[in-house]
């Protein structure tokens, strides 16, 4: 058979694997074309010059289930519009990416064969002899409920656009170490989180945004030391919100209908460096925001807040040591600015670190 039919029926047999369509190298089938024409009984001096061939060839991947798209060990199936998994997926599969399709439900024996599996985007269930599974990616699908059985040693779980509206006892159960939870966008109430959904687990960064929440959560982990609840229907602040999260740096509640901070509510908090309150319905700078040493960056604009007090920002005491204000942002509120006595930003780094501007009804 000659040479050119050989690389014709190569190329009509990739095709044939599904992979979408790539420019054909005809060089790498040059080199597969000796490799097959090769003698078995070949001198061993041979060996050294077809290194550099063998090294090219293992990102080459001739059984990628159909429409996905492989190289080396990383296998990519996302926004196929997928309703179950792929079969015939690489047994020494790394990487799965399942991301923005229509799965519903993964069976038990869906990836029984991938035991050398290291980062995944897909449900877990399957992979209870794993251990190095870290990164697990379960967005944008039509999941209802936290998968049961959850690996105990990822870092990091995305569980955002799904349509989970409960979360169940024991739901995260073992989670020592996780550093991030991402679960927005589901239809998840204050009502739909069980007691002790959290029960023995611990996480640093927790975001359940554009959610239903009308109230902060009291049961969440008291690792966290960020917490993001924007976009949301919270509609106030009460002092027992933050008595969990002594560890808290971040706190973000922008984009919510808050119209009032309970008095003491951010003494729980004594750590936090960061607070977004920005686009709710305050209408005075929220009591305790001089309280907190470590503050540095306030979001306040947005809201519909008339006045600012000298001693709203800052210690009343000059000898109380204040880490300095890197961001306040005023602007967007109805507040007179000229009105605002100039000791009141006595802690914030420079004129830099102000964000005022006019209000402007809608």
């Amino acid at each position: 058979m000659s040479t050119m039919k050989v690389i014709l029926l190569l190329s009509l047999l990739l095709l044939c694997h599904g992979k979408p369509y790539k420019p054909i190298n005809i060089m790498e089938l040059m080199k597969i074309h000796d490799i097959m024409q090769r003698d078995n009984g070949s001198d061993e001096d041979d060996d050294d010059d077809n290194d550099d061939v063998d090294d090219e060839l293992d990102n080459f991947i001739t059984d990628c289930p159909f429409g996905c798209q492989c190289l080396k060990r990383v296998v990519q199936c996302s926004d196929l519009g997928l309703v179950t998994v792929p079969r015939d997926i690489p047994a020494d599969t790394l990487m799965i990416d399942l991301q923005n399709n229509d799965i519903a439900e993964i069976k038990e024996d869906d990836f029984k064969k991938l035991s050398n599996l290291y980062i995944s985007k897909i449900h877990p269930k399957a992979f209870q002899n794993t251990e190095k599974l870290r990164l697990l990616y379960l967005s944008y699908n039509l999941l209802t409920q936290i998968p049961e059985n959850l690996p105990k040693n990822i870092l990091e779980l995305r569980i955002h656009d799904n349509k989970i509206s409960r979360i169940q006892k024991d739901a995260f159960k073992g989670l020592q170490s996780l550093h991030v939870l991402e679960m927005s966008a589901n239809p998840i109430a204050n009502s739909g989180i069980a007691l002790g959904a959290f029960n023995d687990m611990a996480t640093l960064y927790l975001r359940i945004a554009e959610a239903k929440l009308t109230a902060v959560p009291k049961d969440l982990p008291s690792s966290l030391t960020e917490l993001h609840l924007d976009y949301n229907k919270i509609a106030k602040v009460e002092v027992e919100d933050f008595i969990r999260y002594k560890h808290l740096l971040r706190l973000g509640l922008g984009f919510n209908q808050i119209k009032f901070v309970e008095n003491g509510s951010l003494s729980y908090v004594p750590k936090v460096r960061e607070i977004h309150l920005d686009n709710n319905k305050l209408k005075t700078i929220p009591p305790g925001l001089n309280t907190l040493k470590y503050l540095q960056v306030v979001y306040l604009h947005a809201n519909s807040i008339t006045s600012v007090g000298v001693n709203d920002f800052c210690p009343t005491r000059t000898k109380v040591k204040k880490a300095m204000y890197s961001g306040i942002s005023l602007f967007a509120n109805p507040v007179k600015y000229w009105q605002i006595q100039p000791a009141t930003f006595r802690c914030a780094s420079g004129p830099r670190s102000l964000q005022l501007g006019n209000f402007r009804r809608k």
